[in-house]
């Protein structure tokens, strides 16, 4: 293979500098005309670069292209890290006021300089080894151990914050002030709309739990004939839909257990919380998984069939949308799950 497409690649990376420059003057700018000399200007240098590229011959081994971006992505690194340094101006300014503070802390800092020059000098050396026809697979797995030690750190780092920040949302105190009276102390025959609520959640229960079954490949006639006629996206090669089917049962079905206990016995203060975290993880879980059933991007074998689309919808939208009526009623009618008082001096 020529050695051009190599050079190309190089190219292609040194032009994420007038890339960010044009972006970022783009952004401060809030024209028409530089949006318009910005974007045609990154569209003809992407155009030259690609076409410098691959003149003759293009790559056959799809690392080629996935270095290729990692290789722009670094020296935009790079000039993060510059740029953090106050030794050069104006190219990711909006970017760093703007980004995930992870890129503002020395670690953060420090992770950038690594990629933008040690990981991309790895990047151009397999790059160059894969024009070449040579074997890159010691700087491979040593790109391997840094690039999994960067990204366990990041993710576990993040997490902690994540977590924290959960912690401090809970700990803060509710605004709620509401005085109790008799009637919203009523048993659960008197609260028909809660009633109604105790009855879906014993139906959503089973489901919650059936699906979950299904995703561990019950052998039942009844999961095989479920996943067969309407939700055939379980049992899809990604594995994400069996992951998030078992992440709902291990979430769900203990939180329909305790829900049942907060509508039928008063005082439950923190009914309205969990419900509010509940409804959006099962907003999201039931987006993704009704759009990912439907779309085209799933191989056909695995998308709901026409005949089962009705059925298929009715059931998923339910799931999705009682819990966000349960939670309204939760947030908007809390009466009945605040404890009297007294019962709070007393404890």
């Amino acid at each position: 293979m020529s050695a051009s497409a190599g050079t190309g690649v190089f190219v292609l990376s040194l032009m994420s500098i007038p890339i960010c420059f044009l972006f970022n003057s783009l952004i401060y700018s809030n024209s028409a005309e530089a949006f318009f000399f910005a974007g045609c200007s990154t569209v003809i240098i992407l155009a030259i670069s690609v076409h410098f590229m691959f003149k003759k011959k293009a790559p056959v081994d799809p690392l080629f292209y996935v270095y290729a971006v990692y290789a722009f992505f670094s020296v935009v690194n790079l000039i993060i890290g510059l740029e953090q340094d106050n030794i050069i101006d104006g190219f990711v300014t909006f970017y760093l006021r703007e980004a995930d503070p992870h890129i503002n802390t020395a670690h953060g800092h420090m992770i950038s300089y690594w990629d933008g020059c040690v990981h991309y000098l790895m990047y151009l050396l397999m790059i160059a080894a894969i024009a070449w026809g040579d074997s890159y697979r010691a700087i491979g797995l040593y790109w391997v151990g840094s690039f999994l030690m960067r990204a366990i750190v990041y993710i576990l780092g993040n997490t902690v914050v994540s977590v924290w920040a959960c912690f401090r949302i809970f700990s803060q105190p509710s605004t709620r002030d509401t005085e109790l009276t008799k009637a919203e102390r009523k048993s659960l025959l008197h609260r028909p709309l809660d009633l109604l609520f105790v009855i879906y959640l014993i139906p959503a229960f089973a489901f919650c739990v059936f699906r979950g079954l299904v995703a561990l490949d019950c052998s039942s006639k009844w999961c095989q004939g479920y996943t067969q006629q309407y939700e055939p996206y379980m049992k899809d090669p990604s594995a994400y839909p069996k992951v998030q089917m078992l992440v709902s049962m291990l979430y769900s079905a203990p939180y329909y257990i305790i829900t049942l206990y907060g509508l039928i016995v008063p005082g439950c203060e923190w009914m309205p919380d969990l419900t509010l975290v509940h409804s959006g993880a099962l907003a999201q879980a039931q987006f993704t998984h009704i759009g990912a059933s439907l779309h085209t991007r799933t191989p056909f074998s695995y998308r709901v069939p026409a005949d089962g689309q009705p059925v298929f919808l009715l059931f998923n939208i339910l799931y999705a949308i009682v819990p966000q009526a349960l939670c309204y009623r939760c947030r908007t009618r809390p009466a009945f799950f605040l404890r009297p008082t007294s019962d709070k001096k007393t404890e």
